[in-house]
């Protein structure tokens, strides 16, 4: 699942070359036939040379490649979680950290503690704060959980990308515990690959609610429906499978980040 093109690697090894490094990225490792490794520092190295063949470059997140028609591949784990049965951290929609208060009070893009005084993200005058509107309607990198957390190769989803995963034509689900963890398993009727969705419940306000009965992840696009914009779309983890809706966009749910196929 971590196997990416030539031109992937050329970019990277690029970046490297020209001093754009992070704590994990102090020494390259070339994995050779025979089980055999070769290390080299980073600082050591004066250019570097490719001719011919695939190459492969280990990430620090993992994907499946569901087959979609739009070419989006889908995590295994959540934001914040480290397997895919681990429930992760849960986001206020536009918010990028955890906290211990998720209601309209606490929340980042509103100034008087109700939706009727939205800062960001505010589509029609009445909710806005002093009239204010952006027409905004899908999150900037800087407000989305899974590129701030991660890093720019991931997104949260869209609604677009939320549907096309709950299509029956695309993926069947089947609710089931995984590592003792309740969630559904949800298979690609194209390829036969499977991602696993924890049912991780919600946090509205200061308690977490509905662990182990269902799950609700945010998509990165506001639901502008009845022009009120103080929901965002979300897909819904239920027993009898998987849907889109739209809730509360200042109450606590998990991201399952996404990332679209390099061509």
């Amino acid at each position: 699942m971590k196997r990416n093109s030539m031109t992937f690697l050329l970019a990277a090894a690029g970046m490297l070359l020209a001093g754009v490094q992070t704590a994990k990225a102090q020494k390259v490792v070339l994995h050779m036939a025979g089980n055999q490794t070769f290390e080299c520092s980073i600082s050591k190295l004066d250019s570097i040379t490719f001719v011919g063949g695939d190459l492969i470059i280990e990430e620090e997140h993992e994907w499946v490649d569901l087959g979609l028609p739009s070419g989006t591949l889908w995590a295994t784990c959540n934001v914040g979680a480290n397997s895919p049965e681990k429930y992760g951290d849960y986001f206020a929609w536009g918010e990028i950290k955890p906290k211990d208060d998720y209601g309209w009070g606490t929340y980042i893009y509103c100034a008087e503690d109700d939706y009727y005084s939205l800062t960001k993200y505010c589509t029609h005058y009445r909710y806005g704060f002093n009239l204010f509107t952006d027409d905004l309607t899908e999150l900037l990198p800087e407000d989305d959980a899974a590129t701030a957390n991660w890093s720019s190769d991931w997104q949260m989803p869209s609604h677009e990308q939320i549907t096309e995963l709950c299509d029956e034509w695309n993926t069947t689900a089947t609710w089931t515990t995984q590592n003792g963890i309740e969630g559904q398993l949800i298979k690609s009727n194209r390829n036969g690959n499977t991602i696993f969705l924890p049912a991780a419940g919600h946090i509205d306000y200061q308690e977490a609610d509905n662990t182990g009965s269902y799950g609700c992840y945010w998509s990165r696009s506001l639901c502008t429906k009845n022009s009120f914009p103080g929901h965002a779309y979300l897909m819904y983890v239920i027993s009898s499978g998987i849907l889109d809706g739209n809730q509360d966009r200042s109450y606590g749910r998990t991201v399952r980040p996404v990332r679209v196929k390099t061509r």
